[in-house]
C-alpha cells in the first residue's frame, strides 16, 4: 500500500535508500506513468524505495493565481491515481514562501539527500526547480556528482505523434478534444466531486438526475457530453449537461447527469462521484421554451444510448 507524506517532517530518518521522481503530476498522464515505472524498476533492482515527489498547491497557483491553469486532477485524485502505479510513497510538499525560496542546492541536501536517501533520481529532460526555477536537469546531474546519486533524464513520450505533457492535456480539454485527451491520459478524461448540496446527509436516489457539487478542477466547454457516472462503486450510463442553463432565466451554472440505465442507489454527502467524459454532442443553447428544451433532451438521450449500442465499453 503506497504511504503518503503530507510533509518532510512526516517521512521517518530511516526511509532511503530511495529512488525518486520530482513533478507536479497534473493528470498522472502516459509520460508520468513512464516515470514512474522507470523509478518503480530501478528501486527494486537496487532494492530501495520508490517515491514521488509533488506539491500542494501547485506551484503556479501559489506564484501566480490569476494566470494559474486549472488542474486536470485535484490533490485526492492525483493521489488516488499516484497508488495505481504501485510506487512505494508519495511526498505531498506544501509549497509556500519557505519552499519557494530554497534554492535548487538546499533543496537537493535538504530533502533529497538528507531526508529521503536517494540513490537515483528520474525525470524529464524540461525540469526546472529551486528559487526562481533557478536549475534544471544539467545542475541536477552535478549535484547528483556532489552527493553520490544517479540522474537518469527521459525524453518526452508521444502517442499517435501527439508530444504528451500536462499542458497539451489541459489545452485539448479546453477544446473539447475528448479523444486527443484520452490518448495522452491513457484513460477517459475524468471529474471527481460529490453530490450538490441540497439533498440532506443521507438519501435514497429515487430519480435519475444527478448534480455535482461545485468544481474547482479543469472543465471541457459548456455543452452536453456522452458520460459514464459512477457512484461509489455503481457505474451508470449518462447523459450530462455541462453550463448555465439558460433556458431556465438567470445563468445557474450546474454538471447535471441524467442516468440512463438507472436503479435507485443509496447516497449520502461524502459519497464519491467519478463522471466519465466520453463524446460531445452539442454546445449548450437557450432554447425558447422549456417544452423544446425537453424535446431535444430526448433526441440527447437518443443520441448517447446509440452511442453504447454501437461502442460498447470504454
Amino acid at each position: 500500500m503506497m504511504q503518503v507524506f503530507h510533509s518532510i517532517d512526516e517521512v521517518p530518518l530511516s526511509f532511503g535508500p530511495a529512488v525518486a521522481v520530482i513533478g507536479n503530476f497534473d493528470g498522472v498522464h502516459l509520460g508520468h506513468q513512464e516515470l514512474l515505472a522507470s523509478i518503480q524498476a530501478e528501486a527494486k533492482q537496487l532494492k530501495a524505495r520508490s517515491i514521488a515527489i509533488t506539491f500542494d498547491p501547485h506551484p503556479d497557483h501559489f506564484l501566480r493565481p490569476s494566470e494559474a491553469p486549472g488542474l486536470l486532477t485535484l490533490i485526492p485524485e492525483r493521489l488516488r491515481l499516484l497508488s495505481l502505479t504501485g510506487i512505494d510513497a508519495v511526498l505531498v510538499l506544501p509549497f509556500g514562501e519557505s519552499l519557494c525560496n530554497l534554492s535548487a542546492r538546499d533543496f537537493v541536501q535538504n530533502i533529497l539527500v538528507e531526508r529521503l536517501g536517494v540513490v537515483s533520481v528520474h525525470e524529464g529532460a524540461n525540469f526546472r526547480f529551486g528559487h526562481r526555477a533557478e536549475a534544471g536537469v544539467a545542475e541536477l546531474a552535478e549535484f547528483g556528482h556532489t552527493f553520490r546519486f544517479q540522474v537518469t533524464v527521459h525524453p518526452p513520450v508521444s502517442v499517435r505523434g501527439l508530444q504528451v505533457s500536462s499542458s497539451a492535456i489541459r489545452a485539448a480539454v479546453l477544446q473539447g478534444d475528448l479523444r486527443r485527451v484520452r490518448h495522452m491520459l491513457g484513460r477517459t478524461f475524468q471529474v471527481c466531486s460529490t453530490l450538490a448540496t441540497g439533498r440532506g446527509i443521507g438519501t435514497r436516489l429515487l430519480v435519475p438526475t444527478v448534480n455535482l457539487a461545485t468544481y474547482a478542477g479543469l472543465l471541457p466547454p459548456f455543452g452536453v457530453y456522452v458520460t459514464h457516472l459512477s457512484i461509489g462503486d455503481r457505474c451508470f450510463q449518462a447523459v450530462t449537461n455541462l453550463g448555465n442553463r439558460p433556458t431556465f432565466g438567470q445563468p445557474s451554472f450546474a454538471i447535471e447527469s441524467h442516468i440512463l440505465n438507472f436503479e435507485p442507489v443509496e447516497m449520502t454527502s461524502e459519497t464519491s462521484l467519478r463522471l466519465e467524459f466520453l463524446k460531445f454532442l452539442r454546445p449548450e443553447v437557450q432554447w425558447p421554451t422549456v417544452e423544446a428544451l425537453r424535446a431535444q433532451i430526448m433526441k440527447d438521450v437518443g443520441r448517447a444510448k446509440r452511442f453504447f449500442r454501437l461502442v460498447g465499453p470504454i
